[in-house]
């Protein structure tokens, strides 16, 4: 049987709760010169409230829940409905239109209705995406499909052009790129990687922690050091990342989560936005939410270097067409 919907908030609740510690608590308060992870800067309020949930406090918390996990119901609730579905007060809705930066419930409803418009004019997109035991195989692919492709849009929404644009000339710029990220995000690091060496740039992909922290340590000013993680919380890759800077090196974050610990030792934010859904939590959406933040700042700096790159492509495709059997 489906899970009841307050059972799912307070489970989810409890599951993006589970992600504020005392790091994060520090990440809210961004020192100078760190990413200003600013909430309403470029993106739309679902994507804001994803980006915001394991920062707030828990029962703020259920209610971005209540909104993000199924917009189209969300719309179209009072205050004192939300309040109740999200089993809180609706002194706290209010508290939570305040943290999210909308002036009231009034103003979180019509741009709840925007987003809701929008993704039904994109592609008419599920506004409920979570998978429960009893759902028919073909909803299955449905809402697999609709998850994606909603992952990939909203963080085409949520990136700051400017952000990316540091990173590309940080990256084009450096004497060498080492990549930080383990279980999922390893494999994206590896993705970015290959794509950085094909184009004939110094870069060195390290998924497990040892060999990160070892890497880290050697880096110098002049270097740069990325490190991806979907909560911000991983602290194999926050650690890596942080001794990056400590050495001197530029730092850059693709992380899911704009006030999690990673964005803490990071001079350069990118972010992504992936709604979770049962099964498809971090390891799935998430990769392929950072892979377009990867597709987006490799292309960026091949543009920088475009008569090298071509030329390195050129190279590597030839060398790869050595190893492929001809067509019959």
């Amino acid at each position: 049987m489906p899970r009841s919907p307050v059972t799912s908030i307070k489970a989810a609740a409890r599951q993006a709760g589970g992600r504020r510690t005392r790091a994060s608590a520090r990440a809210d308060r961004p020192s100078d010169g760190q990413a200003s992870p600013e909430p309403g800067a470029g993106d739309d309020v679902i994507v804001r409230i994803r980006s915001l949930l394991p920062s707030l406090p828990p029962a703020e918390q259920r209610v971005g829940v209540a909104i993000s996990s199924d917009p189209g119901r969300a719309v179209r609730l009072t205050i004192s409905e939300l309040a109740r579905l999200a089993e809180t007060s609706e002194a706290t809705v209010v508290r939570f239109c305040r943290s999210i930066q909308v002036a009231s419930y009034a103003d979180l409803r019509i741009a709840i209705a925007t987003w809701a418009a929008r993704a039904d004019a994109d592609g008419d997109l599920p506004l409920s995406l979570d998978i429960h035991a009893d759902d028919e195989l073909a909803d299955v692919v449905a809402k697999i499909a609709g998850s994606d492709a909603m992952a990939v849009r909203d963080t085409v929404a949520a990136l700051d052009i400017d952000q990316l644009g540091h990173a590309i000339e940080a990256v084009v710029q450096a004497r060498r790129v080492d990549v930080y990220g383990v279980g999922a995000s390893g494999f994206v690091a590896l993705d970015l990687q290959q794509k950085l060496h094909r184009i004939g740039l110094v870069a060195f992909a390290w998924p497990d922690p040892h060999m990160a922290v070892t890497s880290a340590a050697n880096l110098r000013p002049g270097d740069v050091a990325i490190g991806l993680s979907h909560t911000g919380t991983t602290i194999d890759t926050i650690d890596a990342l942080c001794l990056a800077q400590q050495s001197g090196a530029t730092t850059i974050a693709v992380t899911n989560f704009a006030q999690s610990p990673i964005t803490g030792c990071a001079d350069v934010l990118l972010r992504t936005s992936v709604q979770e859904t049962t099964f498809r939590a971090g390891a799935m959406a998430s990769r392929i939410a950072a892979l377009t933040v990867v597709d987006c700042l490799f292309v960026g700096v091949a543009q920088r270097n475009h008569a090298s790159a071509a030329a390195a492509l050129a190279r590597t495709h030839g060398a790869l067409q050595t190893r492929r059997r001809p067509s019959r």
